[in-house]
């Protein structure tokens, strides 16, 4: 072996040693779960080649706001004072607001969507009516016959003077970003679209793994469409046979769109470097004459605080009737775990209605050890069977809900940017009751017995599930 390729050897050991340090090191000043740190440090000892680097480039959660997207600030116009509800005695409302989350709002008019069809046809109104501003970001974008009438309509109202914005999540929709020509007329209309932390910008400064997994869809400052659908066919379009996820949307009017306004010029001003200045949003001299009181949570790198999770942890352990779940991906943290375990030990009604198989088969390996722990303690665990179920909400007693982009698994709840909505309205709930109820009714009961060697892997699997 010549000096050279010795020199080389011992460069590429010195470069590991100091990779894996540092990623030890960065690892005990980070702020996260005991089962996440030891997840990496495992993962890091055993094979410390490739976990050192891929912890740097995925294993990031929360970023220096001096040196990456600033921390979003969710200020209040004056002009809302008459509009804020402040319950010290609200459980979730009041958690949040110790977290920096503005107190929830009323006036606000709340529909919830639960029908594809109805969804698109929503959207598409949405779309024809705006008259300055349309601004729409999303996880998901796919050519397809919806998004390509879509992309019309919005070309159309570029062409009128209508402000366009359209932000997209480059991992959420690789297939249009490496090939961009369906958005060429839109641009040539004036339009502007652009993609949420492409892939050669800053990779290794864990910007890849902390996506945008927001759905806002904003028009004229004054109504927002929200929930858990992207923008594909495979979530909303026309009745042309298509076999839809089931999923919610909700489209929302009233004071609290202002917030979703905040956030999605935070994140469009991350993505293109521009400036944007926040004007008064809603004519609020007018008034507002909805009947929901609702509250509007971001989370992610962008949050300082855990405000979101907090909030689910405590409404969980301050249940007093019932907690039922819906959620396509099920990999929580322990302290969830314990929390639902603890709450049907009181005697709540736990439900946790998810489907028999998602879309991803490592979240149904790493879902089965806790939805069997949950099972033997009489928790309800409901296999929804039809088409991928992709919805995404919370119900608490008679007290409120929550709809939003929100999965209950560590992506959703540490890593992703995501934007969620709690509604306190009796309306409201019953409707979401409702739904919650149809999905039972097309679901099963009891998971697949596991053989010796099926739970051994499950096991195992919860090692895994805080790098998930």
């Amino acid at each position: 072996m010549s000096v050279l390729e010795v020199l080389f050897y011992y460069g590429v050991l010195l470069l590991g040693g100091i990779l894996v340090f540092t990623a030890l090191g960065h690892i005990v000043f980070q702020k996260r779960s005991s089962g996440s740190m030891i997840s990496w440090m495992l993962f890091i000892v055993f094979m410390p080649y490739i976990a050192a680097p891929l912890y740097f480039l995925i294993g990031i959660r929360k970023r220096d706001p001096q040196k990456h997207k600033g921390y979003l600030s969710l200020t209040r116009p004056e002009v809302f004072e008459p509009y804020l509800i402040d319950d010290e005695e609200h459980a979730i409302a009041n958690i949040l607001k110790k977290n920096g989350i503005p107190p929830a709002t009323k006036a606000n008019r709340f529909e919830l969507i639960t029908r594809d069809t109805v969804a698109y046809e929503m959207m598409i109104g949405a779309i024809k009516d705006a008259k300055t501003e349309i601004a729409i970001c999303t996880y998901v974008f796919a050519y397809d016959p919806m998004t390509e009438e879509m992309l019309a309509h919005l070309t159309t109202k570029a062409q009128e003077g209508v402000k366009v914005r359209l932000l997209i999540d480059v991992i959420g929709s690789l297939k249009v970003y490496l090939n961009q020509k369906g958005f060429n007329a839109l641009r040539d209309a004036g339009g502007e679209v652009v993609f949420f932390s492409p892939l050669l910008q800053h990779p290794f400064q864990s910007y890849i793994n902390l996506r945008n997994h927001r759905k806002i869809y904003l028009f004229d400052c004054r109504v927002v469409l929200s929930g858990g659908m992207n923008l594909s066919n495979e979530y909303m379009g026309r009745a042309d046979g298509t076999k839809r996820w089931k999923d919610l949307l909700y489209r929302l009017e009233g004071p609290a769109v202002h917030y979703f306004r905040t956030i999605f010029n935070s994140d469009w001003a991350y993505a293109t470097g521009e400036k944007t200045e926040e004007t008064e949003v809603l004519e609020t001299d007018r008034g507002f004459e909805g009947e929901s009181f609702v509250q509007v949570v971001p989370s992610g790198p962008d949050i300082p605080k855990d405000a979101l999770y907090e909030a689910l942890l405590n409404a969980i352990y301050s249940a007093k009737e019932r907690i039922w779940i819906v959620t396509p991906y099920f990999v929580p943290d322990e302290n969830i775990v314990q929390a639902l375990i603890i709450a049907q030990h009181k005697g709540v009604d736990v439900k946790l209605i998810t489907p028999r198989v998602s879309n991803h088969l490592i979240a149904d390996l790493v879902r089965s050890p806790y939805m069997r722990e949950l099972e033997e303690v009489g928790v309800d665990v409901v296999l929804y069977e039809g088409e991928m179920l992709h919805g995404k909400a919370l119900l608490v007693d008679s007290v409120g809900g929550m709809v939003g982009s929100l999965n209950l698994d560590n992506r959703s709840l540490f890593l992703n940017y995501e934007v969620v909505t709690f509604v306190y309205s009796p309306v409201f709930i019953d409707e979401l009751e409702l739904w919650m109820k149809m999905l039972m009714q097309h679901a099963g009961r009891g998971l697949t017995p596991a053989g010796k060697l099926r739970e051994a892997v499950e096991n195992m699997m919860k090692v895994v599930a805080p790098l998930i």
